[in-house]
């Protein structure tokens, strides 16, 4: 996957150079405000493209903003892009001018993966985001909700420290795949949360939700010269997301009819889970507008895509930077094996007693944003005074959430360096949090369009870290040195790690059958 998105960029270079004598007649290059942000040299028809070919585009945009600006325009083709790269970038974006900002941009490619329904994080702002962000705030990701669904998350952490168990127990000398495992784990999870246990199509499923996300990351020539037909008509990431969407819509109407059948025939467990409330609501019409299917099944796989890729990302990261830092890694396991003394599993109110281990996932999200550039917004109108700076009406605005946690000025000399002790009681950087009041640390954004299953990922990352941790002991393969671990990410929407994580686990606290 990470290969077919990197030579994306490539494609679209050649494809847009090729095209150049047919739609450089349609471009109309103007500066809409006063006084735009600066940015880096542009080359006619391409714009800045060609900056971020053959790099992951946060690091690409980080370096570039550390000689433009914190606040910074690129041109991809005929698109405008901010991008704030700062702190106080990110508090004009997210906070000052958040409800010029509070839209999402519906390029070419989004149209076609939404055209049946709309959920919460493509929404644009207005009545149907509202309705959707209350719905999510109040009934589906409250913090009483996420509790009621904690016998499952238990369960699917059972689950995943048997899969290790089993797996190195089949060779004392052979690594596991520690990125697989935690994958099926928080997809499990999810999956539970949302329609209450596991679905028949589960592997199509979950490869359409990959899909969806790999299309959704990449611009198309459609994306980035909207005004041009022949762009449109070369471009086949429209059909492929057409594709795509009539083939989500069949599993997913597979999906919802399938729990329906359990539920009819009194299966499934005794508390509701996210499906059943979403049809419980259209049933009683508890919403101020109807909640038609299209809309139900743009909220599933809202919950399904963030909810499962962006954790399991940061929990392998977390194990990847604890491999990395021995000291670090004794330090949270001697805590959660403190904590858990005489038990045989991890039940989840005993997570609030793992203070240094919330550390360690804090500073994980610190280092490694699952989504590095978190989701587009679109500039409603031209706005003044953004640093000093005028963003132009239909900008997409980018949050550089990746940069702003590395930023040597809020995290000092040691801003790249994996130091959970850095949020300790008393120290610099204690009271420093994600939920969006702190700008230096924007993991999940900030302002209206901020994450609402902040709960929900937490408890699942907590829950199987903390597993992780007291069941097993994990060294590196082949007696490998803590700095030769390879950390490498891909290219996508999200921060994942370019390759798998192979780890040797060794029991220390038996796993109970499951």
């Amino acid at each position: 996957m990470d290969q077919e998105l990197h030579s994306s960029y490539h494609y679209l270079l050649w494809a847009t150079i090729l095209l150049l004598p047919l739609i450089a007649i349609k471009l109309r290059r103007r500066n809409r405000g006063n006084k735009p942000p600066p940015g880096p040299w542009q080359l006619p028809v391409i714009g800045s493209l060609h900056h971020l070919v053959g790099a992951l585009p946060h690091r690409a945009m980080r370096d570039l903003a550390r000689r433009h600006g914190p606040l910074m325009l690129l041109r991809l083709g005929e698109l405008p892009v901010v991008v704030a790269s700062s702190p106080d970038a990110a508090r004009e974006v997210m906070r000052t001018h958040d409800a010029a900002f509070a839209t999402r941009p519906r390029t070419a490619t989004l149209r076609e993966l939404t055209r049946d329904g709309l959920g919460v994080a493509f929404a644009p702002h207005g009545e149907h985001w509202r309705l959707l962000r209350k719905l999510c705030v109040t009934e589906l990701l409250s913090a009483r909700r996420v509790r009621s669904l904690r016998r499952g998350r238990e369960a699917e952490a059972a689950s995943l420290v048997a899969s290790v168990a089993s797996a190195s127990a089949s060779s004392l000398s052979k690594p596991v795949n520690v990125s697989a495992l935690l994958a099926t784990y928080v997809t499990d999870a999810v999956v539970r949360a949302v329609v209450g246990g596991q679905i028949r199509d589960r592997d199509a499923f979950l490869e359409k939700l990959d899909e969806g996300v790999r299309v959704a990351a990449g611009f198309s020539l459609a994306d980035v010269f909207p005004s041009s037909r022949l762009a449109r008509a070369f471009s086949g990431a429209a059909r492929a997301a057409e594709a795509h969407h009539r083939e989500m819509t069949r599993l997913m109407d597979g999906v919802i009819a399938e729990h329906q059948e359990k539920r009819a025939a009194g299966a499934g467990n005794d508390e509701d889970d996210l499906l059943d409330v979403l049809l419980r609501i259209q049933k009683d019409g508890g919403l101020q507008a109807p909640l038609d299917m299209g809309t139900i099944r743009a909220v599933i796989i809202d919950l399904f895509s963030a909810g499962s890729e962006t954790t399991s990302t940061t929990l392998q990261w977390a194990m990847a930077e604890l491999m990395r830092h021995p000291a670090a890694l004794r330090k949270a396991q001697a805590e959660v094996r403190r904590v858990l003394a005489g038990q045989n599993s991890v039940p989840e109110d005993a997570l609030p007693k793992m203070h240094y281990l919330q550390l360690v996932i804090k500073e994980t999200l610190r280092l490694h944003a699952a989504v590095p550039l978190l989701l587009p917004r679109e500039c409603q109108e031209e706005t003044r005074g953004v640093l000093g700076y005028d963003v132009p009406r239909g900008a997409m605005v980018l949050v550089n959430a990746w940069a702003i946690g590395r930023d040597a000025a809020s995290w000092g000399p040691d801003a790249e360096e994996f130091r959970p002790e850095r949020f300790e009681d008393g120290g610099a950087r204690a009271e420093v949090d994600f939920r969006g009041t702190d700008f230096e640390f924007v993991p999940f954004g900030a302002g209206r369009r901020i994450c609402p299953g902040i709960a929900l990922g937490l408890a699942v990352m907590e829950l199987g870290l903390a597993s992780l941790l007291f069941h097993f002991d994990w060294a590196l393969p082949g007696g490998a040195a803590p700095e030769e671990l390879d950390m490498a990410e891909g290219l996508g929407i999200t921060a994942r790690r370019k390759n798998d994580l192979w780890l040797q686990a060794t029991v220390r606290v038996p796993v109970p059958n499951v």
